[in-house]
């Protein structure tokens, strides 16, 4: 009986863990979504409770280049987004052929000004992200299908 209630309470613990990753990441594609300086500093400072090592290092270099655009003095828009573009390519290199490192950068890459010549991986990342759509995460195929609708590299996704 011990044995029973202990496999349940680990099942348990596990489940809130998924569902709990699941919301902040979440969280995290409505702040790269959004407009809102706040917002991206909330998923900052919370990414250690839902990612570690290159996930974690990919995603707050993506936030931080995000944050970037936001920023109103050049000096320190230019000095966020490089330091967010060291943290997401660090990530990428680790793992090329991660699909949600690779929309990361993708959607940087589409939005950041052509000044910055950060545009160079737009369709290598997106005949990736299409050939690993349907083995990403749940949270991430939604937040990609929704990004999809104005992309001019991806198309629609269905």
């Amino acid at each position: 009986m011990k044995r029973i209630l202990s496999f349940v309470g680990i099942l348990m613990i596990i489940l809130i863990a998924n569902i709990s990753m699941a919301q902040s990441k979440s969280a995290f594609y409505e702040a790269m979504a959004g407009n809102s300086a706040k917002a991206i500093d909330a998923q900052l400072s919370r990414l250690d409770s839902y990612a570690s090592g290159n996930e974690k290092l990919a995603l707050e270099g993506a936030l931080e280049m995000r944050k970037a655009g936001l920023l109103s003095i050049p000096a320190k828009k230019l000095s966020t987004f490089k330091q967010g573009h060291k943290k997401l390519e660090a990530a990428i290199a680790s793992a090329p052929r991660n699909g949600e490192f690779r929309f990361l950068r993708l959607m940087i890459q589409e939005n950041a000004p052509r000044s910055m010549g950060y545009s160079k991986n737009i369709g290598e990342d997106s005949k990736l992200i299409r050939e690993q759509f349907a083995s990403l995460p749940a949270e991430t195929r939604q937040s990609i299908k929704n990004y999809s609708k104005k992309s001019k590299s991806l198309g629609e996704l269905l």
